[in-house]
C-alpha cells in the first residue's frame, strides 16, 4: 500500500525535491526554507498562486482580490476553466501567468509566497506536501485531505515548518457567532453536553450511481490524466466526474461528509475539545458502492474528555434527518420549519442551535422566556470575549503569512477535524460498527478499513 510520504514519487516530482521532500515526510532533516516575515508585521504583499477554478475556487479567487495579495499565477489541468477565472481579474490590477501543471508553477515562479489549493480532494495532500516542501504559506480548502492517513500526514509535515502559514477552507471558523459559541459552551453555561445533532442535504451527490464503462470523447483543453492524478484511472463520462459531480465518487470525494464536515463538527470539535470517537455507526441506503449512499445516519460516540462528560454526535444527510421531537418546538416555531442545514447542542442547562457554517445562532437557557440571539443573551453578557474576531477567512490567513496574529484554523487543527469527519465515512463504506482507534488510524474490529483510511496511490500518470 502506498504511503502518504510516497505521493510525490507518483507525481514524478523532480528526483532532486522528491528526495527533499520524502525527507521532511518521513521525520529527516528540514530544508530550512527561511519564513517569508521575520516577526511582527509588515506592508508586503504576498504573492500568491490560486490551484483549482470550479465554483470554490473561483469564489476564494474573488474573495483575494479583497486582501492585501498581489495574484501571480493560475493553475488548472482544465483549461477550460481559464477563462471564467480571467475575468475575476481583468478589471485589477494583476495579470497572472497561467498554467496546467502545479509543479511546473512551484519550479518557475521564483518569487511566489503562497498558494491557495480549490481543487477536487484528491490532488490537495500532494499539493499541500509539493507546496511545503517548495517553502510555500498554503490555504486550501476543506476537507483537507481526501483519507484519514494523508490528514494525519499532513498534520506530522506541518511540524517541520512552524513558519509558513497554514490555512484550512471552513470559512465558518470566523464567523463571529462560532467564536461566540465556544466562548459560551466552554464558560459552562450549558453545563455538561451528551448529545449533538447535525444535519446537512444531499446536493452534489448521486447515491447508486455505477462507474461508467462507455466513456466520451476527452474534451478539447481537459488533461484528463492529471486530473485523476494519483486517484484511480476512469474513463471520461461527460456529467459524471467533471466538473463539479466529483464529490459524491468515494475515488475523488467523500460526499456530504467530507463537503460539510469540517463545517458543521467545527463547533464541538472547537468547544467540546473533541479528539477521536471511540465507536461510530452508520446507516444509509445504497451502500457499500463507489458513490456515498443516501438517507445516512452516522453516530460518534466520544469518550470523557477530562471534566467533560461522554457525547454522542448525531450526523444526518442526503434525506435523513432528526427524529420528532429532537427538535425544539419553539425552535421550529421561531423557524417556521426545519432548516435545510442546522447543529444543535443540547446541554444540561439549555441548548445552542446554528446553520451549517457558523453553528451557533441561537440560544436558549432553562428558564429563558424567549430564545435568543447567541450574541445579546443578557445574562451572558458577562463571559468575555477570549477569541479574536476577523474580518474574513481567507484575509486573515493573508494577514497571517505578512506577519499578522496566527489563523484559526491551521493545517494541525484542520487536519484533526478531517480525520474525526473522514471516520464518519469509513463507518459508512465498511457498513458497520467501528470499534474506533483513532490515534493508531484503525478500526480494531474492521482490518479490511485500511485500505480506505489509507488509499494505494496510481502510478505512471503525466500531466
Amino acid at each position: 500500500m502506498t504511503k502518504p510520504s510516497e505521493i510525490i514519487t507518483r507525481t514524478h516530482w523532480p528526483r532532486r525535491k522528491f528526495l527533499q521532500t520524502a525527507a521532511l515526510v518521513t521525520g529527516g532533516a528540514s530544508l530550512g526554507f527561511p519564513s517569508l516575515v521575520q516577526g511582527g508585521g509588515t506592508s508586503k504583499k504576498i504573492n500568491v498562486a490560486h490551484i483549482g477554478f470550479g465554483a470554490m475556487g473561483r469564489g476564494r479567487l474573488t474573495e483575494m482580490l479583497n486582501c492585501a495579495a498581489n495574484i501571480v499565477a493560475l493553475c488548472d489541468v482544465d483549461e477550460n476553466q481559464f477563462p471564467a477565472a480571467r475575468k475575476i481579474v481583468e478589471n485589477s490590477a494583476f495579470q497572472p501567468r497561467e498554467y496546467v501543471d502545479f509543479r511546473e508553477m512551484l519550479e518557475k515562479e521564483k518569487n511566489l509566497d503562497a498558494v491557495v489549493i480549490t481543487t477536487p480532494d484528491h490532488w490537495h495532500a500532494p499539493i499541500i506536501m509539493a507546496a511545503l516542501a517548495a517553502g510555500k504559506h498554503v490555504f486550501c480548502e476543506k476537507p483537507l485531505t481526501h483519507t484519514i492517513a494523508e490528514a494525519r500526514a499532513v498534520r506530522e509535515l506541518v511540524k517541520k515548518y512552524p513558519n509558513q502559514v497554514t490555512q484550512m477552507g471552513n470559512q465558518g471558523s470566523a464567523s463571529p457567532n462560532l467564536r461566540r459559541g465556544i466562548e459560551i459552551i466552554q464558560s459552562g453555561a450549558l453545563g455538561q453536553i451528551h448529545e449533538v445533532h447535525c444535519w446537512l442535504p444531499g446536493g452534489g451527490v448521486h447515491p447508486g450511481l455505477a462507474v461508467p464503462t462507455v466513456g466520451d470523447p476527452i474534451p478539447k483543453g481537459l488533461h484528463w490524466d492529471g486530473w485523476l492524478g494519483v486517484s484511480p484511472m476512469r474513463t471520461f463520462k461527460k456529467g459524471y466526474y467533471h466538473p463539479g459531480n466529483w464529490r459524491g465518487w468515494y475515488d475523488f470525494g467523500s460526499g456530504i461528509m467530507g463537503d460539510w464536515g469540517c463545517h458543521a463538527l467545527n463547533l464541538p470539535f472547537r468547544a467540546l475539545k473533541l479528539d477521536y470517537a471511540r465507536r461510530i455507526s452508520a446507516e444509509g441506503e445504497m451502500m457499500g458502492l463507489p458513490t456515498y449512499s443516501g438517507n445516512n445516519h452516522i453516530h460518534f460516540e466520544f469518550d470523557r474528555r477530562g471534566l467533560l462528560d461522554p457525547l454522542t454526535v448525531h450526523w444526518y444527510d442526503v434525506g435523513a434527518k432528526p427524529a420528532a421531537g429532537v427538535i425544539p418546538a419553539e425552535l421550529l416555531a421561531l423557524l417556521g420549519e426545519l432548516p435545510v442545514t442546522g447543529v444543535l447542542i443540547f446541554g444540561e442547562n439549555g441548548w445552542i442551535f446554528g446553520e451549517g457554517h457558523s453553528s451557533s445562532d441561537y440560544i436558549r437557557l432553562k428558564g429563558d422566556k424567549k430564545i435568543s440571539g447567541i450574541q445579546n443573551h443578557e445574562a451572558l453578557r458577562n463571559i468575555p470575549e477570549s477569541l479574536p474576531r476577523v474580518h474574513n477567512h481567507v484575509a486573515e490567513w493573508v494577514d497571517a503569512c505578512a506577519g499578522g496574529p496566527p489563523t484559526f484554523s491551521n493545517f494541525e487543527i484542520g487536519g484533526h477535524l478531517t480525520e474525526i469527519a473522514l471516520s464518519g465515512v469509513v463507518a459508512l463504506r465498511m457498513q458497520k460498527s467501528l470499534d474506533w482507534n483513532g490515534e493508531k488510524m484503525l478500526a480494531e474490529n474492521a482490518p479490511e478499513a485500511a485500505k480506505i483510511i489509507q488509499k494505494n496511490y496510481r502510478s505512471g500518470w503525466t500531466i
